[in-house]
């Protein structure tokens, strides 16, 4: 059997990279084979896996420059029938290409809107007066450099080798340790893990309506490594939150947690347990 893993694409996007990292590890550790399949969306490549177009999908779900990828969470909630199977943690850094030799010829840059948003210190120290475009993809961005000397694109380092694209300046985001969290989802349900992502709704906004919800991982010493919050779409003022906490849900005490928080929520959500791959620089050098 090969196992199909759907992605952001084209080639050379930083999904792309962890979803080639992680299908590595998986041929490793199965000894079965795989196969990357490019979507032109982060929703279309979640859709895929609900559809069964595919057998798992790798998507962005926070970066620790610019946060939370809310189109993941957006769409989680929505397809609650997908399970997180794994966690794949990305280095990004990011390139400016260009046929361009001088920066001040540069008039326009074309990137995802993560990638302009990591680098916006560097653009307004170097390029302040450029227009930025936002594209699908950082790959994506690369079709416009050809075509245009004074045109730029942000992209990973990979996408180099990939598009022949010359890089003008590397890296330009702007702090160093700027990294990214991948969800590996699938339908199979997955309970094993050093963490666990959930996400409810409360039933009124009052007083206390996320104390008492919080409190409960709280009083068993659980801890949450992540909390965010999303407008439930149907008024002003309703949430959804999702929550990420070092536990796996079959766990004992974690499962009484869930019994109790599933009386201070009006819908829970449990999106499964998963362990943590860190992709080391040796391995990127590799893909």
């Amino acid at each position: 059997m090969v196992i199909s893993i759907a992605h952001l694409g084209p080639k050379g996007t930083n999904a792309e990279t962890a979803a080639l990292a992680y299908s590595q590890w998986l041929e490793k550790q199965t000894g079965q084979q795989t196969q990357l399949h490019p979507y032109p969306t982060i929703a279309s490549s979640l859709y895929a896996v609900a559809k069964g177009e595919v057998n798992l999908g790798v998507v962005p779900v926070e970066n620790s420059t610019e946060g939370s990828v809310t189109i993941t969470l957006d769409t989680l909630w929505e397809l609650e029938q997908l399970q997180i199977q794994q966690e794949v943690v990305l280095p990004i850094a990011h390139c400016l290409y260009s046929k361009s030799e001088l920066l001040k010829e540069i008039k326009k840059i074309y990137s995802h809107p993560q990638a302009l948003a990591q680098c916006q210190k560097w653009l307004n120290q170097f390029l302040s007066g450029v227009e930025l475009v936002a594209t699908s993809s950082t790959a994506e961005a690369l079709k416009y450099v050809n075509s245009d000397a004074t045109v730029g694109a942000i992209a990973s380092p990979r996408a180099s080798k990939l598009y022949d694209i010359p890089i003008l300046v590397q890296p330009i985001n702007d702090y160093p340790d700027n990294c990214t969290r991948f969800w590996v989802v699938g339908m199979s349900p997955t309970t094993d893990g050093s963490h666990s992502a959930l996400g409810f709704s409360v039933a009124k906004n009052q007083p206390g309506a996320l104390v008492k919800p919080l409190q409960v991982f709280a009083n068993r010493q659980i801890n949450l490594s992540r909390i965010e919050s999303r407008p439930t779409k149907r008024s002003l003022g309703e949430y959804l939150f999702f929550v990420d906490i070092e536990r796996s849900v079959s766990d004992l005490t974690t499962q009484e947690a869930l019994s109790e928080l599933s009386t201070y929520t009006e819908i829970l959500k449990i999106f499964g347990s998963y362990r943590i791959f860190t992709i080391e620089s040796s391995m990127l050098a590799t893909l």
